[in-house]
């Protein structure tokens, strides 16, 4: 077998077409409609974009150049036209939706606000005018270290309204890593609150941002802090400044800065697997096109529809599918600051009955956690308002999609498994819910524009079903990134230069299954080399939560003199944590369950039994963590974001 191929060991065969009367009220209503977008899309590429460009964004200055590819792979969409994400985002709407929700929003302690459309434009206004009263224009840089509330996404609005770049730290990021970040986009203003709630405690976002400018960031002029919370904290004369001082006697009104096409609106940082964060750039116009046609054909968005998307702002995910691509549609949103078990496990479900949530979107270590909890916590919640649901952040093991599609959706609602990155901009590949027949665990099929392939070392396009490779895109879409700011090279090194330029490297491995549906099968990173094998991660992770005793389980690989590489296993049972016997016992039985399901080269040499998993209060698994904690390496990451950093000790044997 060629070394370089990552075998497939993973078979799921169940499908699940789209319900007739689901399909009949469908922006694309049958396979047909889907496949002639995909075909126009592949027989005129740039002209399929640039059509969607001119019918679903509003401009200012038309565009006549499509794509500029002159300087590849640095490639530019619409570059002569010009246009404003808040412009498209908010005022379109005034005249048809003024009074329209734009905004639900639930705190923590159970505090909720509704914002029309019309209230929206106003604080938007209000606010952008503040931070042009602070000095704050075009081209300015804009770091936001906020909790999950409105105003993270009325600040965001205000300042692509004036062309200010924002990027926004995750609020659960250390005072080291927001200096880190402020320091590399050299901003000038940062925009916080007094603090955020989460888990019933208090997180002091100030205290975090005075931690990070007393040990640097010397480009900082202003400091906008919300009172959230309550608590108090210090404000430095001049430099910071209350927002309801700063929006004190402000217009109403802010005529839109009309910025170029290829303006940045955003810079937001991602952790490379080596070195500094990489700070990835997105454009105004190609990202906005994405964010506005990806909820059009993957969440099928309607004009009654209320959509909630779990994700914090601080993500990619809350950028996309929370601040703009909902908006600009017209739709509405939920926002909801905490925890999903405050007071108990059954809140996501009680904020998905209470404001009648139509569309719900999640990541799949959420759903897993959740499923501990069993059947009886969403059964005692009329969750009869969803129409559909979706997941996103990593693959999605087949046994917690079946429970999503049962205890959740009813075995009523199409889920919608998306594969996309920060760097993607917004969903590349994902079922069309009213065109094309789910699998649980795959993603499906690409969207029409997205030249999605797999292929082997060479480049060459891999069609056998049972082996995998690496996920690439073969040509530009409009929303993917520039650059990583201010660092060309590592933009090509990272994304390019495996392939000499000619395709995308997405850094996943993925498989095509008989019917063309894409599986992903973890990260190029995270392929275990277990005995002349390259194994795929997630399909053992998945084989032990297809277990009756298992909610969650992350695999890592530790270095092995025999074997080459052991598979380190890490799981959270249902009910309470086997311990002593009773834990060895089930050792073996998953040991021979593994064997079983996919093979007995896939059985885990180690099994570990934890509370949780350490995950980041967004639900991401920090595998890098488990990796150095298989090999018994000294912890010397950042672990400020993880939601416990009890669970490290647990994990090493020391609790």
């Amino acid at each position: 077998m060629n070394q370089k191929t990552i075998q497939s060991i993973l078979t799921e065969e169940r499908t699940f077409p789209p319900s007739d009367s689901f399909a009949a009220r469908a922006r694309i209503k049958s396979l047909d409609e889907y496949q002639k977008l995909r075909a126009a899309a592949e027989k005129d590429h740039t002209g399929f974009w640039a059509d969607l460009a001119r019918n679903e964004l509003d401009w200012h200055t038309p565009f006549n150049t499509i794509l500029d590819d002159s300087k590849a792979p640095h490639f530019q969409w619409f570059t002569d036209g010009k246009l404003n994400v808040s412009y498209n985002c908010i005022d379109r709407h005034l005249e048809s939706r003024g009074d329209k929700t734009a905004i639900i929003f639930e705190g923590e302690n159970g505090d909720t606000r509704h914002i029309s459309f019309r209230e929206l434009h106003g604080e938007v206004c209000t606010f952008a005018n503040a931070l042009k009263a602070n000095g704050i224009g075009k081209g300015d840089r804009v770091v936001f270290y906020m909790p999950m509330v409105p105003e993270a996404v009325v600040a965001m609005q205000a300042c692509a309204r004036i062309g200010a770049i924002h990027s926004i730290v995750f609020g659960g990021f250390s005072a080291e890593s927001l200096k880190d970040r402020i320091e590399d986009a050299n901003a000038k203003a940062i925009i916080t609150a007094d603090g955020g709630t989460r888990g019933g405690k208090v997180i002091e976002l100030k205290a975090a941002c005075d931690a990070a400018l007393d040990k640097g960031c010397a480009s900082i002029e202003k400091v906008f802090v919300l009172k959230r919370a309550g608590n108090n904290v210090p404000m430095k004369q001049g430099r910071d400044i209350w927002w309801s001082d700063a929006v004190d006697g402000m217009s109403q009104d802010c005529e839109p800065e009309w910025v170029e096409s290829e303006h940045p609106l955003f810079l937001l940082y991602t952790s490379g697997s080596t070195g500094k964060p990489k700070g990835i750039q997105h454009s105004s116009a190609g990202y906005l096109l994405g964010a506005t046609m990806t909820m059009q054909w993957v969440f099928d968005i309607n004009e009654d529809d209320i959509f909630w998307c779990t994700a914090d702002v601080g993500w990619v995910t809350g950028h996309s599918y929370v601040a703009y691509g909902p908006l600009s549609n017209g739709a509405t949103i939920l926002m909801y600051e905490g925890a999903p078990t405050v007071p108990d496990a059954g809140r996501f479900w009680k904020i998905c009955q209470d404001h009648k949530v139509t569309i719900f979107y999640t990541a799949p270590t959420a759903i897993r956690a959740l499923m501990r909890f069993g059947d009886d916590v969403p059964n005692h919640y009329d969750l009869s308002s969803l129409r559909l649901l979706g997941t996103v952040g990593e693959p999605i093991n087949p046994e917690a999609w079946m429970w999503y599609h049962k205890t959740i959706g009813k075995e009523q609602c199409p889920i919608v498994d998306t594969w996309w990155q920060t760097e993607t901009g917004s969903i590349m590949i994902a079922p069309v819910p009213g065109a094309v027949d789910t699998k649980p665990g795959s993603c499906t099929l690409p969207l029409p524009g997205i030249a999605a392939d797999i292929v082997n070392e060479n480049g060459d396009s891999i069609d056998d079903p049972q082996q995998g490779g690496y996920l690439v895109i073969r040509k530009p879409w409009p929303f993917m990134l520039r650059t990583i700011w201010g660092d060309e090279q590592r933009y090509y090194d990272t994304y390019w230069a495996r392939f000499k330029g000619k395709y995308y490297l997405a850094g996943d491995s993925a498989r095509k299954d008989k019917d063309g549906y894409f599986w992903i099968m973890g990260r190029i990173d995270d392929v275990l080399n277990v005995a002349g094998h390259r194994l795929g991660t997630m399909e053992i992770e998945s084989a032990l939560v297809s277990h009756e005793r298992i909610a969650e389980a992350a695999v890592v690989g530790r270095p092995d003199d025999i074997k080459g590489e052991a598979i380190c296993a890490y799981v959270v049972a249902r009910g309470e944590r086997p311990l002593g016997d009773d834990a060895d016992a089930l050792v073996q039985e998953l040991r021979a369950w593994v064997a079983k399901e996919i093979g007995p080269i896939a059985k885990p040499d180690s099994i570990v039994f934890a509370e949780t998993l350490p995950k980041t209060r967004s639900g991401k698994i920090m595998r890098r963590l488990l990796r150095a904690i298989a090999k018994g390496e000294e912890i010397t990451q950042d672990i400020s974001t993880l939601e416990s950093t009890d669970i490290v000790k647990q994990l090493q044997g020391k609790a």
